[in-house]
């Protein structure tokens, strides 16, 4: 039976014939729940001891990288810019490179977070660089032996609960209400969405924020963690502008938001092809698929390539087998790609693209409770766990 809580981000379906363990949960201590990023093996020989770009490994558990990086700006004043984005709730290792030249710091660290300088770079590492991540992750309470799961090459490349907002999931809403131009629609949503998983105080505080006539006498009683929510809140109280509240919110995050309904466009699209019976682990004639370097081009007879399904955006790219499901879910969900294209907020404005329809995984083994493996950039180690568990109730086991 699939969760509620996937059938909302639109995971409609288990790929693999595994029961699940009867049991498991993950993220019991962040201890339990390690990363480790790559990169290619020329970006690491790209590092050396001569001046440039100064490259780090950033170390953390217990805090995300975007507020991590924060810290370290007003501690030592230095911006980092990350290759990909790792949450809280694990202990985990990434590199990160300074976007100016010749300016660096010594290692150093902190209660969450330490920083290592590797060297520097002649031009600063980017998420081409990075080429997957390495898990290594304990899965405590389980019932069944997870040896006996051997189905890792057949799971599909769904995106994870992180990208939704985990146990709020709502940044794919935010997303469709942007794309609708529904901007008092989109401010409603960032302060007083909530759900079952969300805590006591917080529901109560959004609940007070769903009446607009609040706003100026709760704001005081907005945790401060709700950093989102008090920029836009701030805003409405100031100006009463809906778009101008969404713009004081920063360009990436305002862009998150649509790429996060796009994901759930595909995840609908990848659950509808599969139900409907598609092969979605070997390509065919006519698809479009990513080779080993990781460029997208048609499926070539006898080379190595990955399947892949359109990612949703003004650009939608029509002529494959899977654009029956697209379309018949963008009818449902009432856009067109042209929608993409936001007129009143251009920079949001998201082409759209391809994304790999089955996750590629690699190293994979276990040891009693514990599971390592590797999984190329972009797919979420959260899915291939959710394959193993499966789970009840994805927030309780630690998802």
């Amino acid at each position: 039976m699939i969760p509620d809580l996937d059938s909302q981000i639109g995971i409609l379906v288990y790929s693999t014939t595994f029961s699940g363990l009867e049991g498991g949960r993950i993220r019991v201590e962040p201890e339990d729940f390690e990363v480790s990023e790559l990169i290619s093996e020329k970006s690491k020989k790209s590092i050396s001891e001569q001046n440039g770009y100064a490259v780090y490994k950033l170390k953390k558990r217990k805090i995300d990288t975007n507020h991590a990086l924060s810290r370290i700006f007003r501690q030592k004043g230095i911006r980092l810019k990350s290759l990909g984005l790792k949450d809280a709730s694990a202990v985990t290792e990434q590199f990160v490179c300074s976007g100016n030249k010749g300016k660096s710091i010594k290692n150093f660290s902190s209660d969450k977070y330490s920083l290592e300088h590797l060297g520097f770079v002649k031009k600063p590492l980017s998420k081409k660089d990075m080429i997957g991540n390495h898990f290594k992750l304990k899965i405590s309470d389980c019932q069944n032996k997870l040896e006996s799961f051997t189905e890792y090459n057949k799971i599909l490349n769904f995106y994870g609960y992180q990208r939704f907002g985990s146990k709020r999931p709502v940044t794919h809403l935010i997303g469709k209400s942007i794309l609708q131009q529904d901007f008092e629609k989109t401010v409603d949503l960032i302060l007083s969405f909530t759900s079952s998983y969300d805590s006591k105080e917080n529901t109560e505080i959004r609940q007070k924020l769903s009446d607009k006539a609040n706003y100026r006498q709760y704001f005081d009683q907005v945790p401060l963690q709700m950093d989102i929510e008090r920029i836009v809140l701030k805003e409405m109280i100031e100006h009463g502008d809906p778009i101008r509240a969404i713009r004081a919110i920063s360009v990436s995050l305002r862009r998150f938001y649509v790429q996060a309904y796009q994901s759930f466009i595909f995840n609908q699209s990848l659950s509808a092809a599969f139900l409907d019976g598609e092969n979605l682990f070997e390509a065919q004639t006519g698809d479009v698929c990513f080779d080993h370097n990781g460029i997208i081009g048609k499926y070539v007879k006898g080379m190595d390539q990955n399947l892949a399904l359109p990612f949703v955006g003004y650009s939608y790219y029509k002529k494959t087998r899977f654009d029956f499901q697209i379309s018949k879910i963008l009818q449902q969900e009432e856009l067109s790609p042209k929608d993409f294209l936001i007129k009143e907020m251009q920079e949001a404005s998201s082409e759209g693209g391809f994304r790999q329809a089955a996750i590629q995984c690699s190293d994979y083994s276990t040891h009693d409770d514990v599971v390592e493996f590797s999984l190329s950039r972009g797919s979420f180690a959260t899915i291939l766990l959710r394959e193993i568990i499966k789970p009840q109730d994805p927030m309780v086991a630690g998802f």
